[in-house]
């Protein structure tokens, strides 16, 4: 399956390339049929399904943890004191899903800076969005976060929509990192260096709903 954002990328340069070659630009022409094959591959959406238990929070992308650490201090304020941080290259699949199923509550969008989304400023610096879930296990939130040369974050829902686990809920082009925010009693399931993938993983165990 491929996200439907990304058909004109894949169509528009495939066709204007294939009439370069026909009119004898076979150079230039195979340059953009290759940009179309590449947004293909990029903009690829697999069917995932997460087989953990009720409770247990699944990545929300595909990639590579960089960071188990403690959450801004305006998000512990609001009881999520721990932060797991996924980086996804320009070749990991870029389609966001949700960790739990839940109801969107809040959501704010800063259209910021662009610095590479390895680097810690990037969290506060760069064009992101952060929303806000209520869920049967409690309050979790999402910063989806442009990298250096991600042109757009992409978001689905509007407060009040509801979601259930897995579902898809954005994407963020070429290149970029998905901040998750849990509470204190959550159980990380994952260490800085392992690899990931959306809808999938499991990311964390949270607390029972009686724990709430």
């Amino acid at each position: 399956m491929i996200a439907q954002e990304g058909w004109p990328f894949v169509l528009l340069p495939a066709a204007v390339g294939i009439v370069f070659i026909i009119v004898g630009w076979p150079i230039p022409g195979w340059v953009l049929v290759s940009l179309g094959a590449f947004a293909l591959f990029f903009f690829r959406n697999p069917e995932r399904r997460c087989e953990a238990p009720d409770g247990v929070a699944c990545s929300p992308a595909d990639g590579r943890i960089i960071a188990v650490d403690e959450a801004p201090k305006e998000l512990q304020e609001r009881g999520l004191t721990q932060r797991v941080s996924v980086f996804m290259s320009v070749f990991d699949v870029h389609v966001n899903r949700a960790p739990l199923g839940g109801t969107l509550v809040e959501y704010s969008y800063n259209p910021g800076r662009k610095v590479s989304a390895f680097k810690e400023k990037a969290s506060l610096e760069n064009e992101q969005n952060l929303s806000l879930w209520d869920t049967p296990n409690g309050i979790v939130a999402l910063k989806q976060i442009a990298g250096i040369i991600a042109r757009r974050i992409v978001f689905d829902h509007r407060e009040g929509a509801s979601v259930q686990r897995g579902d898809r809920i954005g994407l963020i082009r070429y290149g970029s990192r998905v901040d998750v925010f849990l509470p204190e009693t959550a159980e990380v399931l994952v260490a800085i260096g392992n690899r990931v993938r959306a809808g999938a993983t499991p990311l964390a165990r949270l607390g029972s709903p009686d724990s709430r």
